[in-house]
């Protein structure tokens, strides 16, 4: 079946999130237009899952649990993961490979932590915006440690995508499965042999994305989009697996 996914969500725990992408508002626009499955993918932190998570069951949407890593050489690492639990204690683990300054929400943004009635419970004091102190392979190496996929994120835009970054696609890891920006052009080298994502890394309730990046899974289960996220590309005209990008 076809399933329509936004897999790049920040809340307002991010500090570059604007304060109204709150769980119930993310969940509730995620529903008004159609969305199957969403991620919400704070920077450095997966504290609002739990409400956000909640939220998902009530509305019929599918969570994949997930969060931006900013790694040592300022790249954008995506890490999806099999359940909440497992991406807190994730969290827990990345806060420690965070700068030890904290947030001046004046300056960088503020950083709610909300439960599921879109109440803010905590104020994270930690700087999600800095970068950790983990390389781009030590950071993948921990989510696959954790039971979840690594995935660049918006290979080909800004000064945190790989391709802008590091100016190429490493040979190892090897990232069976990379997000790129469709507003702008990407090396078609760098994609070769390897699932495509898009997403909105929306920001604003606004920009979450409509109906217009479907996954073909034999079952809306995060279990399944991981296993896809893993698996190798067929080469066309192979016959495919239990998911498929169609989108």
């Amino acid at each position: 079946m076809e399933y329509f996914a936004d897999l790049h969500i920040h809340s307002c725990l991010s500090p570059c999130g604007d304060d109204d992408m709150t769980p119930g508002n993310i969940c509730g626009m995620a529903k008004i237009k159609g969305l199957d499955i969403i991620a919400v993918t704070d920077h450095n932190t997966c504290r609002n899952l739990p409400a956000v998570s909640e939220i998902c069951e009530a509305y019929e949407i599918l969570l994949v649990p997930g969060m931006e890593i900013t790694t040592k050489e300022e790249v954008h690492l995506l890490g999806y993961f099999p359940d909440v639990k497992t991406a807190l204690s994730f969290s827990d683990m990345i806060r420690t490979h965070l700068p030890k300054a904290k947030n001046r929400p004046k300056f960088f943004g503020n950083q709610r932590v909300m439960n599921s009635d879109d109440e803010q419970i905590d104020e994270e004091e930690a700087l999600l915006m800095g970068a950790t102190d983990l390389s781009l392979s030590e950071a993948a190496a921990r989510v696959v440690e954790y039971g979840g996929v690594p995935v660049p994120a918006h290979i080909n835009r800004g000064s945190h995508g790989l391709l802008v970054n590091l100016g190429l696609m490493p040979d190892s890891p090897a990232f069976p499965t990379v997000e790129v920006w469709r507003h702008l052009p990407c090396d078609p080298g760098a994609l070769m042999g390897r699932h495509v994502l898009h997403a909105s890394d929306a920001h604003y309730l606004g920009d979450i994305q409509e109906r217009e990046h479907a996954l073909r899974l034999e079952h809306a289960a995060v279990s399944d989009l991981l296993d896809w996220m893993r698996s190798k590309k067929k080469e066309e005209g192979q016959a495919e697996g239990a998911a498929v990008q169609v989108g």
